[in-house]
This record gives structure tokens, C-alpha cells and sequence, in this order.
């Protein structure tokens, strides 16, 4: 079904409320973004030591290193865009889906690992292009009492999309019987299908959000026309974007050191599981063998089960965060993704390791949600999608840590003995909940105060009817 979100006059400050469809087809571009960095996290670190990478956390440099540079530029351009046809986040959706499915079709054809290192920097740019405004767009259109409706709308379709993008290789395996393993050097048909599916659905997914989604148009289309030239330039968005980092509001920068811990597990666990569970459960590490490739392809099924129960989970998300608080919620939801990343190091049968999932999903799904919730309320309108960019910092940072000092302790520390880097970072992810309490969240506060003046005054008339938490 498709409705379009209707641009609002001129001038209008309050956004009105969006229905569940508009609400629909603005995330819906998730979906296939999803596909995007499903099929990049579950399978890159194979297609690395298929091609005889070692030294694989400092190959995924290449990946936060080019979005630490794309996505604030992104934000501060798109900010300053305007389109009647396109409006003001839809070119740049249109621009990353296009380079991204091209890239999706090329990697699994590559044929050395500096190619596939190359191509896992253009592809994360090019899915970087396209996310940034996705987020900075629920800023732009949804009212404050359902922003965290809107993120946990785009969680639940990243949750759907990662789900059978993550499970590709296996279904194309077991339903269909295309093989799974290939000559030394070469990438399984099973995994080349699967990217080739995953660049038709990233592409088919945006331009349904494209296609059904207006955005509001300028407020004060002179005075818009006359900041972006003030203000436009390629160097010039660089240098804002990184001068971003030393005037974040309070919030911002509280959430960023929530990000470095909670993002640093995560990485962990995309860069690690798969050499983790082929070496501590299937014991084997030659990548040409048929038990290693039957490990790889059962952490792509652990993928899908903790993406899916993130589906769930960001439908419960409001429930919570309306009977408690954003940030407790947040606590709740790292600590369960903590332990189920510790939990894998006392597990033999592969089995188990779905349970492990199930909290690796609650974390998951809170982090695409929640942190963003509460970040919107304290950003400026007119530099949404800025802020948003330079947020990714605090998502880029710690993926260069982890591809800076992982490695070592992983080889020096821990004796090469990967499944110790997934508690590790399982710790982390513990820590990160338990920074969220001390974070500011504007929306709740705001809802305090209205609700305090509300019981004071019988004739205080409040437009903040809704819990911004839902």
C-alpha cells in the first residue's frame, strides 16, 4: 500500500502525527540497506581467508575509515539540499542504491584479497550514502512522541532484511543444492548468489521509499537558499563536519561514549564469530574444507536468528521504554547482547549458539533505536541530518580501534584463539549499558516538566499528549 507523507505548510513547527503506513514506507529502505550490511558482515570475513587474508580486523579498516568521511559529509550536504521532485534525503537514497547494488554484484566475483578489500571500502561507502539520511529523515518528518516509533519502525525492517539476507548462503545450500565450498582461491556459488540477490532487494527496497515518501520542503525557502550558498562547498562541508565533534550538544556526546563500547562488541563479533565458531566449535581452520564451510554458513543462520529477534524486539521496545525510560531500556537490552556474546566461549553444540543469538538481538535492536531516539530531541531542526553524520563518528572510532588492537590480542593475548574476542567484547557491551544511565535524554525531561506544570496548573495546555518514548 502506498501513501505519501503529505509536506506540511510552510512555517508549521509541530510535525502532525504520521499513520502507521506513512510511517511504513519511510523505513521500508531499510529492508534492502539491511541486505546490504547483512551480507557484508556475515561473509566478508570468509571471503577474506578464502582469498588467503590473515591479518582480517585490519582489512575492515577500509570500512570505517571511508564512513567516518561519507556520512557526516552526507549529512551536511543533504541538509543543505532541495529538490521539488526528490526533496531533500531522497537524492542521496537514490545515489547510495544505486552504488551499492553495483557493488553487491561485483564482490563475490573478485578474484584477489586486495580487490575484495577495495570493494568492501566502495560498497560501505556506497551503504553509507544511502543510511545517513534514513535517519536524519524520522528527525525531519516525525514529531517528537513518535521518533522512537519511526527508529524502531527501521530496526524492525533491518531486523526482516538481515534475517534472509543473513541466511542466503544456507538457503541456497540446503533448499536449492547449490555448493557451499569452491577450489582454494574462489568464492561458493552458494554466497555469490546470495549478494546477487541482495543488490536486486537493496535497490527495489529504497526506491519504494523514494517513490512513496514526500518530505517537507523548506519553512523559508529564501532564507534556505541563502544559507546554503553561505555555506556550500565540498571542503567546506569537511571541515564542519569534523569541527562537529567539539560543539555536540551534552546529549550527543554522552551517547558517544555509549556508541564507542556498544559498537566496539559489535565488531567484534561481525569481524570474530565466524573464525570463532569454525575454530572453538567445528574445530577446523582451513577455509577450503567442508566442516569449516558448514561453520560459516551456521554463524550465517546465527546472523539471521539475532536479526530476527531484533524484528521482534523493536515492536516491544516502545512498550518498554513507555513503562520504564529510554536509557533503562537501553541497559536492559546491551547487558542481554553482553552475555550472549559471553555465552558462546561455554558452548560445544552449535545449537545453543541460537540462544546466544536471542540476546545478541535485543542489544541489536536497541542500538539501532534507542540512542537515536534520544539524540533527536536534543538536535537542531535545520542541522538534523549533520549531527546525525557526525554521530557516525562514534560508530567509525571504534571499528578502527577494533581493527587496530583487536588483532593483537587476539594473536598475542588470547593465543589466536578468536572465541576470547567475542567475551571481550561482550564485556564491552555490558559497560556501554550501564554509561547509558548517565546520559540526558531531552525528551524525557521535557515530558517531566510539561507533566509537572500540567498538575499545577488545571489551565496549562500541554501539545505534548504522547510519551516521546513510544
Amino acid at each position: 500500500m502506498a501513501t505519501s507523507v503529505v509536506a506540511a505548510p510552510p512555517g508549521i513547527e509541530n510535525k502532525p502525527r504520521l499513520s502507521f503506513w506513512q510511517i511504513w514506507n519511510m523505513s521500508f529502505g531499510f529492508l534492502g540497506i539491511q541486505f546490504g550490511f547483512a551480507l557484508q558482515n556475515a561473509n566478508v570475513s570468509r571471503i577474506f581467508e578464502t582469498l588467503g587474508g590473515t591479518e582480517i580486523a585490519l582489512y575492515w579498516l577500509a570500512a570505517p575509515l571511508t564512513g567516518m568521511l561519507v556520512q557526516p559529509i552526507i549529512g551536511y550536504m543533504s541538509d543543505r539540499t532541495w529538490s521539488p521532485t526528490l526533496g531533500r534525503r531522497r537524492p542521496f537514497f537514490l545515489v547510495g542504491a544505486i552504488l551499492a547494488s553495483l557493488a553487491l554484484l561485483i564482490m563475490p566475483n573478485v578474484s584477489a584479497l586486495w580487490m575484495a578489500v577495495g570493494m568492501l571500502w566502495i560498497m560501505d561507502s556506497s551503504i553509507n550514502i544511502s543510511m545517513e539520511p534514513f535517519r536524519a529523515l524520522v528527525g525531519d518528518l516525525l514529531p517528537g512522541d513518535q521518533r522512537t516509533t519511526g527508529f524502531a519502525a527501521q530496526t524492525f525492517f533491518i531486523g526482516v532484511g538481515a534475517v534472509v539476507a543473513s541466511m542466503l548462503p544456507w538457503m541456497f545450500t540446503n533448499w536449492f543444492g547449490i555448493s557451499n565450498t569452491a577450489p582454494a582461491g574462489q568464492i561458493p556459488p552458494s554466497v555469490k548468489y546470495s549478494f546477487y540477490i541482495g543488490g536486486i532487494a537493496f535497490f527495489s527496497a529504497v526506491l519504494w521509499t523514494v517513490l512513496t515518501t514526500k518530505e517537507y520542503p523548506p519553512a523559508d525557502m529564501a532564507e534556505f537558499e541563502a544559507e546554503k550558498r553561505r555555506t556550500a562547498g565540498f571542503w567546506n562541508g569537511i571541515r564542519e563536519s569534523f569541527a562537529g565533534i567539539f560543539h555536540m550538544p551534552k546529549t550527543m556526546a554522552q551517547l558517544a561514549i555509549v556508541q564507542f563500547f556498544s559498537w566496539l562488541a559489535l565488531f567484534s563479533m561481525w569481524i570474530y564469530t565466524t573464525p570463532a565458531v569454525t575454530s572453538h566449535i567445528y574445530h577446523t581452520t582451513d577455509a577450503t574444507s567442508k566442516i569449516y564451510n558448514e561453520g560459516a554458513d551456521w554463524v550465517g543462520v546465527c546472523f539471521a536468528v539475532y536479526n530476527g529477534v531484533s524484528a521482534v524486539a523493536a515492536l516491544l521496545l516502545p512498550v518498554i521504554a513507555r513503562a520504564t525510560s529510554r536509557r533503562l531500556t537501553h541497559l536492559i537490552c546491551l547487558t542481554l547482547g553482553g552475555l550472549g556474546l559471553i555465552s558462546i566461549f561455554f558452548i560445544q553444540d552449535p545449537k545453543m549458539l541460537l540462544v546466544s543469538m536471542v540476546g545478541v538481538g535485543f542489544a541489536w535492536a536497541s542500538i539501532l533505536s534507542v540512542p537515536y531516539a534520544m539524540l533527536a530531541g536534543a538536535l537542531p531542526a535545520n542541522k538534523m541530518g549533520y549531527y546525525m553524520g557526525v554521530f557516525n563518528f562514534f560508530i567509525v572510532i571504534p571499528q578502527v580501534v577494533a581493527g587496530l588492537i583487536l588483532g593483537f590480542f587476539t594473536k598475542s593475548v588470547f593465543g589466536g584463539e578468536s572465541v576470547y574476542t567475542l567475551v571481550l567484547g561482550g564485556v564491552s557491551m555490558i559497560i556501554s549499558g550501564l554509561l547509558t544511565l548517565r546520559v540526558h535524554d531531552a525528551d524525557e525531561v521535557r515530558l517531566s516538566a510539561d507533566a509537572t506544570l500540567q498538575n499545577s496548573s488545571p489551565a496549562y495546555d500541554t501539545t505534548i499528549e504522547a510519551d516521546p518514548r513510544v
